[in-house]
C-alpha cells in the first residue's frame, strides 16, 4: 500500500536518493514488526537484520531507538489515515466502506504499537500532531459519510472507533492465547454490527475524540 507522508514530516526531512529512502522504509517496517513482536526493546541489530540492511546503514538513518520509535508512530499513523481514505473513495456503500477500513486498520496493529507512545515520543511533536490530525480527519470524513447514509449510530466518535480497533489488536500476555489473531476479525464483525442504525441501547458517557483520549479525558 501506498502512504502519503504528512505534509510536517515530508517538509522536515532532507530528499534522500531512491536506494536510501528504501532503506528508510525497509527499516520502518522491520521496526514495525519487529516491535509488534517483541516490543520496543527489540535489540536493533534483530531490526537491521530484519530490514536486510547493515546496523551501519540503521543509524545513519535513525541514530537512536526514540528517533526510529518516533518515525515507527509516524508510519502507523499515516498508513491507517491512508486505509481510511482508500476505503471511502473506493467503496460507494458509505456502511460498507468503514467496514473495509475496520478490518483493514487491524493490520497496522495499532493496539501492539500503542505503548511505544507511552515511553520516549514527544506527543506533541509537530510531525505527530500532524499525523493526528490527518488521521482523525480521514476516519471522520469516513464515518461522517456512513452517518448521513442513516447506517451508523450518531452517539459515537472517531476515539470511541479508535479504541475498540486497539483494543481488539492488543496482544494478550502470557502465552495461552497464541492463536489469538484468528478471532480478530470474528469479532470486530460483532462490533461493527454494533455500530449499526437504530441503536439498539444507549451508550454511557459521551463519544470520544482522538485529542480525548492524547489528554487522557
Amino acid at each position: 500500500m501506498t502512504v502519503t507522508p504528512s505534509p510536517a514530516a515530508k517538509a522536515d526531512r532532507p530528499r534522500l536518493r531512491a536506494d536510501a529512502q528504501r532503506n528508510r522504509e525497509r527499516i520502518v517496517a522491520a521496526a514495525r514488526e519487529t516491535m509488534v513482536e517483541h516490543g520496543a526493546e527489540v535489540p536493533l541489530d534483530e531490526v537491521a537484520r530484519r530490514a536486510g540492511v547493515g546496523n551501519a546503514t540503521l543509524y545513519r538513518h535513525f541514530p537512536d531507538r526514540a528517533d526510529l520509535i518516533h518515525h515507527v508512530t509516524l508510519s502507523v499513523m499515516d498508513r491507517t489515515a491512508a486505509r481510511a481514505e482508500c476505503a471511502l473513495a473506493a467503496e460507494d456503500d458509505a456502511f460498507q466502506a468503514l467496514r473495509v477500513f475496520v478490518h483493514a486498520a487491524v493490520e497496522e496493529r495499532i493496539g501492539a504499537l500503542c505503548p511505544l507512545l507511552s515511553d520516549g515520543v514527544d506527543k506533541d511533536h509537530p510531525d505527530l500532531l500532524a499525523a493526528r490530525a490527518r488521521l482523525e480527519r480521514s476516519v471522520e470524513a469516513l464515518m461522517g459519510a456512513a452517518r448521513e447514509s442513516g447506517r451508523l449510530r450518531a452517539d459515537i466518535a472517531v476515539g470511541d472507533l479508535m479504541v475498540a480497533i486497539t483494543q481488539l489488536t492488543r496482544p494478550l500476555p502470557g502465552s495461552g492465547c497464541v492463536d489469538f489473531d484468528r478471532f480478530v476479525h470474528r469479532h470486530l464483525q460483532l462490533f461493527l454490527d454494533g455500530l449499526m442504525a437504530p441503536a439498539r441501547s444507549e451508550l454511557p458517557g459521551c463519544a470520544a475524540t482522538l485529542e480525548d483520549l492524547r489528554q487522557g479525558r
